[in-house]
């Protein structure tokens, strides 16, 4: 009985602990979690220098009333008290309080030891650390930087972007960062255009790609390696991918990476900005193409430039224009053999009621395509930019189109450059222009008619309280084209005018430099004014560059001035080079060339 008892005792040791004991206990016990908690979260903030907000401190009056409640119950809420106390001491190897301390300032050291790696590998490429964005765009990176950023890319699982562009001498060095990229999961946009890749890392980044299911953004523009291989990288994509920005500009893609892509569509239902420009071997596969976009009801953008497009390519792409509601913008521009193919298929666009840009520079339209654009362009009421540009047929039959302009009142650049544009065309251009009320970049270069009929556009001139940018590069301008020029400005009419070009109007005589040279000071928003000469001419300045000189000092915003093939005498080309330091510009003066 005696030894009963006395197991009793020692077995009930715990029970006759007073409650100011149990609350001590708990109290110490949450003091120690709670300084465990505030070391870690500190040593997290000290990395790029982020804080977290610290948990919050304890309630002791909440404590007591606690304990007061539990010590007025029976013995049942003592028993849960003791199997509460059985358990710590039950738990007694775990670390000591100066163990845990130990331990939180090993991993304090390492924490800023690798903060201080990072810093260092940005610092010396000129970038600040950011635990979120690596941006080491054109930095010259070596094969050693990629190897060193490979090493550094564990320690930033919060990374989002990483752009790696413009860095040729990485091609074929790329291996140490693709094996690395699965330690940063959180991954959304990663850019690798111009990088030289090879074949090696090609097929590695489709292995990295697979480790990033947050990917929003893919650009591996201007590798011509991937051409052949691109179906190593699609296999990455899942479905369900979140891919949002797919680019693959001149990657030299075959006609099977072409039908690779088409069947990886389907699986990018996120997909809004596309662009296979300059890849000039696709065209065949255009098919293969077409058919994904069909399940890609979000794209927003589409660039298809210079893809080896045929006629037939038009009406091919036409099927998918009804699955794409939400096309804002479309490229097609540099298919030279795609002329013709509006003819019949022009009506397809009218699917597009949201697009706002239509690109179809240098597609050899034929007089029956810009017929049928004529029906089809009025309707696209949300047009904000049309490019007609280098399709010389335009012009002698695109009055019609033209005058149609009207019907765009969100139109705000229009560029029909190298368009041959005659007297009937140039007029309806005219006559359309004054009903465009958004227009901010007008650029008529390239063509001859304009010069001696400038006086046509001047409505428009007057009109355009919004036009930005005006472009007359070689238009034959003649000396009354420079005194009506010089009319608008004095009245006020340009005042939001930031570049001009007139370059390569050499017709211009030394008396029309002279009037605009008086009057270009007016336009105080001008950032780039262009009147070079053409390549094959040399001219002496007259006393009008004086004028332009002492011009500058009232140009606040001017940045760029080109003068080329102007012979400057040597006391104003002494002038030009003081004029930056005397005033305190960075104006670049660009007269080389003689």
């Amino acid at each position: 009985m005696k030894e009963e008892s006395k197991q009793e005792k020692s077995e009930g040791g715990s029970l006759r602990k007073s409650p100011f004991n149990l609350f001590m206990n708990q109290l110490q016990r949450k003091k120690s979690s709670e300084k465990d908690g505030k070391s870690q979260s500190s040593l997290v903030s000290r990395l790029f220098k982020s804080s977290k907000p610290s948990p919050p401190k304890t309630d002791l009056q909440k404590e007591s009333s606690e304990l007061e409640t539990t010590d007025s119950q029976p013995d049942k809420e003592m028993e849960t008290e003791t199997g509460t106390e059985t358990k710590i001491e039950t738990n007694s190897e775990k670390p000591t309080t100066s163990e845990t301390e130990s331990q939180s300032l090993d991993a304090e050291t390492d924490l800023e030891s690798n903060t201080a790696k990072i810093e260092q590998f940005l610092q010396k490429l000129g970038k600040k650390p950011n635990s979120r964005s690596i941006d080491l765009n054109n930095c010259g990176l070596t094969s050693t930087d990629a190897a060193e950023l490979g090493a550094l890319l564990p320690l930033l699982p919060e990374l989002e972007e990483l752009d790696l562009s413009w860095n040729d001498f990485i091609g074929g060095a790329l291996k140490p960062v693709t094996l690395q990229i699965h330690h940063v999961s959180k991954l959304k946009i990663l850019r690798l255009s111009n990088c030289r890749l090879t074949t090696d890392d090609v097929l590695a980044l489709g292995e990295a790609v697979k480790t990033t299911p947050d990917l929003e953004e893919l650009n591996l523009s201007w590798n011509t390696n991937v051409g052949g291989n691109l179906s190593h990288i699609l296999q990455g994509i899942q479905e369900g991918s979140k891919v949002q920005i797919l680019k693959l500009m001149d990657c030299d893609l075959t006609a099977e990476d072409a039908v690779s892509v088409g069947q990886v569509l389907p699986q990018m239902q996120n997909l809004e900005v596309f662009d296979l420009s300059i890849n000039r071997n696709i065209g065949c596969s255009l098919t293969s193409i077409v058919q994904g976009l069909k399940n890609t009801p979000g794209l927003k953008v589409l660039k298809l430039q210079t893809c080896g497009l045929a006629q037939d390519s038009i009406q091919i792409l036409g099927d998918a224009f009804g699955h794409l509601p939400e096309l804002r913008t479309l490229d097609l521009s540099g298919n030279k053999e795609v002329g013709g193919g509006f003819k019949d298929s022009a009506v397809h666009l009218a699917h597009l009621k949201h697009l706002q840009v239509l690109d179809l520079h240098q597609c050899s339209l034929s007089e029956e395509d810009v017929a049928s654009l004529t029906q089809v362009i009025p309707l696209l009421s949300s047009l904000r930019e049309l490019d007609l540009s280098a399709n010389k047929k335009v012009g002698s039959s695109s009055e019609n189109l033209l005058s149609r302009l009207r019907f765009l009142p969100e139109l705000a650049t229009l560029a029909i450059n190298g368009c041959a544009l005659g007297r009937e065309a140039f007029t309806a251009l005219a006559e359309a222009s004054m009903y465009l009320p958004a227009l901010k970049i007008l650029d008529l270069s390239w063509n001859k008619y304009v010069g001696g009929n400038l006086n046509l556009l001047l409505e428009t001139l007057k009109l355009s309280a919004t036009l930005q940018v005006l472009r007359l590069r070689s238009c034959s301008l003649v000396a009354e084209d420079m005194a009506l020029l010089a009319s608008v400005i004095q009245t006020g009419h340009l005042t939001k005018l930031q570049q001009l070009d007139l370059s390569y109007n050499d017709s211009i005589s030394d008396e029309g430099w002279a009037t605009l040279s008086q009057n270009v000071p007016l336009l105080k928003e001008l950032t780039e004014l262009d009147i070079s000469l053409r390549p094959a001419n040399f001219r002496e300045c007259g006393l009008w560059f004086g004028h332009l000189l002492n011009g500058l000092t009232k140009l606040p915003m001017l940045s760029e001035l080109g003068i080329q093939r102007w012979r400057i005498p040597a006391p104003q080309v002494e002038d030009l080079e003081h004029f930056n330091r005397n005033h305190k510009r960075n104006l670049h003066f660009d007269y080389g060339g003689f």
